[in-house]
């Protein structure tokens, strides 16, 4: 476990910053559009958003947590109805088909909830045809991340990049047959929990992600 002197981001915004700087070569296209995932990696998409003068939005996922085990995943769901589940969990847990199912209509429920709250009454952003930054405030096993990656490839972008500021190798290296570009700033190897390599993990509101989405929604 790292120490807090070893964590190498100070909060989620310090390690938005540190990931635009390997993102620069994105900087100043026209059909660039980055995408964050709720709630954490919209701070982290917001700087590099900023850094590479793209407009911000949000493309909604959420965990299937396994019913009083809820950190373990054993699927998730994605905006327009998308579904990855993680069959090694459903199997090695025996979990039936009803309790799969139930889990997933209430987490259908709150991200139905959550694009009204962030989005409101705009639209959703033209992803087909455009080079499209996905961000995270990082990755362990990746289940959300591998839900929205299926979610966005079928509305077919041009370009599709997956970039977090921390993540561990393995999770980089199976996302990567499945996108353009993945770019995971730091892959320490001994990984362990995201939120162990930031100084502050505080979570992050519903109202905060509002605020930084009505000041990304242009560069």
């Amino acid at each position: 476990m790292p120490q807090a002197a070893s964590r190498p981001f100070k909060n989620r915004p310090d390690a938005g910053r540190l990931l635009a700087e390997h993102l620069r070569q994105y900087a100043g296209r026209d059909d660039l559009l980055v995408l964050a995932l709720p709630r954490g990696g919209v701070p982290v998409a917001y700087e590099v958003a900023r850094a590479l003068h793209a407009p911000l939005d949000v493309f909604i996922v959420r965990k299937l947590g396994v019913p009083g085990h809820e950190e373990y995943a054993m699927g998730a769901v994605a905006s327009g109805g998308i579904r990855v589940i993680n069959e090694q969990a459903i199997h090695d847990l025996a979990l039936s088909e009803e309790t799969l199912e139930r889990v997933a209509a209430a987490e259908l429920a709150e991200l139905n909830r959550r694009e009204r709250v962030y989005r409101g009454d705009r639209p959703e952003p033209t992803v087909e045809g455009r080079t499209v930054i996905l961000v995270d405030d990082g990755l362990a096993t990746g289940t959300s991340m591998k839900a929205a990656v299926k979610a966005l490839k079928s509305r077919k972008p041009a370009r599709l990049v997956v970039a977090v500021p921390i993540a561990a190798r393995d999770t980089c290296a199976a996302l990567a047959r499945d996108v353009d570009e993945v770019v995971c700033a730091v892959t320490p190897e001994h990984f362990h929990a995201v939120g162990l390599w930031y100084q502050n993990f505080n979570q992050t509101t519903d109202e905060e992600v509002h605020d930084l989405l009505d000041k990304g929604r242009r560069p």
